[in-house]
């Protein structure tokens, strides 16, 4: 029946939340004592982003989302506008964060949100015209084109792959013709090439994530202490608390290799425990959007379950060496306050399409 939220979906959530922070402090406090003068620094950060994005899940888990999609244009537009702030030499920003007092914040992640909000809305109302090439898939590719040629310059190959992914999978919720949508992905192929060849840092990612050891000591160093880490901490860790890789030698092991140090302390097992908590909640989107109250809620539940099981994917498949690296943050367990924030606040929005549907 509906007026119910999802409480299994709340339960992941929480899970989640609780074990990403015990995490986030184990994975940074030797990195917060050097930098910051305590080991305690980055969790705090930490803690309060969290606060913030529980609050969001509330507001949002209230607003009815055909009221919030209302505001998907301002909400893109105004992410869009946020985002080439980061780009424009004026000394606002040094990549792709921008000050927000003692703290810094992630444009594209507002962007992430909107466009889940914008693709749903917009595909919603589509009807046939889905089937066309021209108004169907075309106008969304020239988004993904706009926000790719923006998002380039930070640089953040990583964060177009989602938005493409999005918009892709989005589309492919709504009905579009798979036809059109392979086309566009071989198409797609040779711009990837061009950004990467050109580029010389990615280039030398690429090189080193085809063979690691030849660059062991230079861009593929990174993905060799993490291969150290997971294989380390075997079936069943070294201990929460006991990692090595973290002691300086793998870097950003409290961002985007988190999960290398959660392997090499909870092992294979914590691993999967981690991965199948996601999974569930993966699962419980796409079972809400089965029941969703109408075309609307159907396709942001989706658009939700596959932004949040894509990016575990692809963070994951770095960590193992099995694609480059790209910079994406695990969901709920990497140090970042937007990226934590956002990620709760689309679990919000989540709930409000459980809440006005059928009982998953």
């Amino acid at each position: 029946m509906g007026g119910l939220v999802d409480r299994r979906a709340v339960l992941v959530t929480a899970l989640l939340l609780f074990s990403g922070v015990i995490m986030l402090y184990s994975a940074s406090s030797p990195f917060s004592l050097r930098h910051y003068g305590s080991d305690t620094s980055m969790l705090i950060r930490q803690l309060i982003a969290a606060s913030v994005g529980i609050v969001a899940l509330i507001v949002l888990e209230s607003w009815d989302y055909h009221n919030l999609v209302l505001l998907n244009d301002v909400l893109l537009v105004g992410g869009i506008l946020l985002t080439v702030l980061t780009i424009l030499p004026i000394g606002l920003s040094d990549g792709r964060w921008l000050p927000l007092g003692p703290f810094t914040f992630q444009p594209t992640e507002v962007v992430k949100f909107s466009l889940i909000l914008f693709m749903a809305h917009s595909l919603s109302r589509k009807g046939n015209k889905i089937r066309t090439f021209s108004e169907g898939v075309l106008p969304y590719l020239i988004l993904l084109g706009l926000l790719a040629a923006i998002v380039i310059m930070q640089p953040d190959l990583g964060m177009i792959l989602v938005f493409g992914a999005v918009i892709m999978a989005l589309l492919f919720f709504a009905g579009a013709r798979m036809l059109h949508l392979l086309s566009v992905a071989a198409a797609s192929i040779p711009l990837v090439f061009v950004a990467i060849r050109f580029a010389p840092y990615r280039f030398a990612r690429l090189l080193s994530f085809l063979n690691p050891e030849a660059y062991s000591q230079s861009t593929g160093y990174q993905t060799i202490q993490s291969l150290t880490a997971v294989g380390s901490g075997g079936i069943l860790g070294r201990g929460l608390g006991a990692s090595h890789a973290k002691l300086f030698y793998l870097p950003q092991s409290h961002n985007d290799f988190i999960m290398s140090v959660l392997a090499e302390e909870l092992g294979f097992i914590g691993v999967i425990a981690v991965a199948t908590l996601i999974g569930l909640l993966v699962w419980r989107a796409f079972r809400i959007a089965e029941v969703a109250a109408d075309r609307l809620g159907q396709l942001l539940a989706m658009g939700i379950g596959f932004a949040l099981g894509f990016q575990t994917l692809v963070n994951l498949g770095v960590v193992i060496g099995l694609l480059p690296v790209t910079g994406l943050t695990f969901p709920f367990f990497s140090n970042g306050g937007s990226s934590l924030i956002i990620t709760l606040a689309l679990v919000g929005v989540l709930l409000n399409v459980s809440k006005q549907g059928g009982q998953a």
